[in-house]
């Protein structure tokens, strides 16, 4: 399979069984972000989606405000802002969003810079891949978010 950055790629990789493949191959290519994808790397993970989820459940850990786990530039991170901003509302097939579903809850691991822009446009629901380290944590996700499992018929 061609790895493309774009939602219907990752979505024919999840068909055929290698949604994990496209993460890496996003994350060491138009993702920028080699040192995550060696992280996970380090243990067997589950990969589900790309799912349809309420932007509402994410929230940032990358951004100026001091709060920010990620702290970065606040020109920087305007700027590029802005520019998804304008690809969002010209462009539907954009990559999904990555993020852990640990203790409970979900980190932002990639696409903060898109999550704000969704913010400010109004977006209500987005694309994730959820990643996912052990059973437990597995389970619990397959309980408490069983109805963004099931596709809605067309």
């Amino acid at each position: 399979m061609d790895y493309q950055n774009t939602l219907s790629s990752a979505q024919a990789f999840a068909k055929a069984g290698k949604l994990e493949e496209w993460v890496h191959a996003y994350l060491l290519s138009d993702g920028n972000n080699p040192a995550f994808s060696e992280g996970l790397k380090r243990f067997d993970r589950f990969y589900i989606g790309p799912l349809r989820m309420p932007l509402s459940l994410f929230s940032r850990c990358c951004g100026p405000e001091e709060n920010m786990t990620w702290k970065v530039d606040p020109q920087g991170f305007e700027q590029k802002v802005q520019r998804l901003m304008h690809v969002i509302t010209t462009e539907k097939d954009l990559p999904p969003l990555i993020v852990n579903y640990s203790h409970a809850s979900f980190e932002l691991n990639d696409g903060n810079h898109r999550y704000e822009a969704y913010v400010r446009l109004g977006v209500q629901v987005i694309d994730v891949i959820v990643w996912i380290t052990n059973d437990h944590e597995y389970n619990r996700f397959i309980y408490d978010y069983a109805q963004f499992l099931v596709k809605s018929p067309e």
